[in-house]
Formats: C-alpha cells, sequence, structure tokens
C-alpha cells in the first residue's frame, strides 16, 4: 500500500469509536464518517457507500460518497448480481481486482466498468430480520486494493456493523420505553373505570389480548385512543 500514516489510522479508527456512545450522533452520521474515512484512509479508494438490501429486494445506498455508489447500487439491483450482493447476502467480502477481465458477474461488468469502476471490494455488515448489508469501496483503477486496504476496510466494515447494532438496540429501547408508558397509561385508565387495582387491570388486558390475538401494546394503545368513555 502507498504511505499511510499509523498515527493518522488510529486517530481516525479512535474517533469513529467514540461516537457510538455520543449523545446526538444518529446512524446515518455516523456511517458518512466511516465511508469517508475509507476515501480518505485507503489509497486508490475513489468513493464508498453502505449497500442495504432488504427481505423485499429493495437496494438502498447509505452515505454515499459521490453519484457513483448509488448507480452501481441501482445497476446491480436490475441484473440482481455483483460483488456488493454477494458480500450482503452471501460472503465475508468480495473483491475484484478488474472488472474488465471478470467472469462472475457476467450481466453486471460491462455496465460496472463503462461507468467507470475497474476494482470494487464488498465486506459484509450484517445479515438481520431480513435485512443484509454491504460496506463497499470502488476504484477506477484495476488493481486498486491489496492486503493492507482489505485489512482496514474490515476495520472499518466492522464499526458501521457495530453503528448498525446500537442504532437498532436503540430504536428497540425506545419502542419498549413507549409500549411501557402506554400500557402504564391504559392500566390507569382501566383501574378508573372499572374499579379495580393494577394487577388486575393489566390481567384484563392480557385476556382481551389472548382472545383476539392482538399485541398488549397495541391493545393499550386502543384503550388510551378511545379515552376515558364508559363502556
Amino acid at each position: 500500500m502507498s504511505d499511510l500514516n499509523p498515527d493518522r489510522l488510529s486517530r481516525t479508527m479512535a474517533e469513529l469509536a467514540r461516537s457510538f456512545d455520543g449523545a446526538g450522533t444518529d446512524l446515518d452520521t455516523t456511517l458518512q464518517r466511516i465511508t469517508t474515512a475509507a476515501v480518505e484512509l485507503i489509497p486508490g479508494t475513489d468513493s464508498a457507500d453502505v449497500l442495504v438490501i432488504t427481505g423485499r429486494g429493495k437496494f438502498e445506498s447509505h452515505a454515499a460518497t459521490s453519484q457513483l455508489p448509488p448507480q452501481i447500487d441501482a445497476l446491480q439491483a436490475r441484473v440482481g448480481e455483483g460483488p456488493c450482493v454477494d458480500s450482503a447476502v452471501d460472503t465475508v467480502f468480495t473483491r475484484s481486482d478488474d472488472l474488465a477481465t471478470e467472469s462472475r458477474w457476467p450481466m453486471f461488468t460491462p455496465a460496472a466498468v463503462e461507468a467507470g469502476v475497474r476494482s470494487v471490494v464488498s465486506f459484509r455488515l450484517y445479515t438481520h430480520d431480513m435485512q443484509a448489508g454491504a460496506l463497499n469501496l470502488f476504484s477506477s483503477e484495476a488493481n486498486a486494493f491489496d492486503e493492507a486496504a482489505i485489512h482496514i476496510g474490515e476495520v472499518l466494515a466492522a464499526h458501521a456493523a457495530i453503528a448498525f447494532v446500537s442504532s437498532r438496540r436503540q430504536m428497540q429501547l425506545h419502542s419498549a420505553i413507549a409500549s411501557r408508558d402506554l400500557i402504564g397509561q391504559a392500566k390507569g385508565m382501566l383501574m378508573e373505570r372499572f374499579a379495580v387495582d393494577a394487577d388486575r387491570a393489566f390481567a384484563m388486558m392480557v385476556a382481551l389480548s389472548q382472545e383476539s390475538n392482538v399485541p398488549v401494546a397495541t391493545i393499550a394503545a386502543r384503550i388510551v385512543e378511545l379515552g376515558p368513555q364508559p363502556d
């Protein structure tokens, strides 16, 4: 690999690590820092992005550093093949040193080369809940990525994966808190309406949930929505 200052690399990685526990740092901001770091730290990288594929086959390009990555992601979505797809779904990472001589993706490679991509490496981030993701690096030069580039890309991909996990946990926590608050509010309304204690009010919601096959949180939201009606 060409010149890379180890101190700069260490500082960048430390800054990314600190961003995970920084209040107010959202997922998009963290991913943008990661793709920007990839372009700055890995020689030969012209552009980068994070591709997310949902269970319905929807391709979403996040934190792209130029207009090229979304174009390449859209191409892979159309033809249903490509290195980013392989990494997101099947393999730990996928690398092509020269798409002009690549044979693995016959429908993808000619259009990608025409768009200006010769080298590409993609790192799988995660597969969870009908979603898959990959960190993608693109270069206009053949043989752009050596083993040192792969190592740095793997570290950046790990940071991106942690960011997704952290974001998902925060969403789950917020959802749990909101559900708890709704259940508490609904329970209080039932206690007042029917002159029962907290345990009995909750048991009423559980029974209704079981009878209707609807989650307790949804039952609680409906009770709150109806308001203090006498019936």
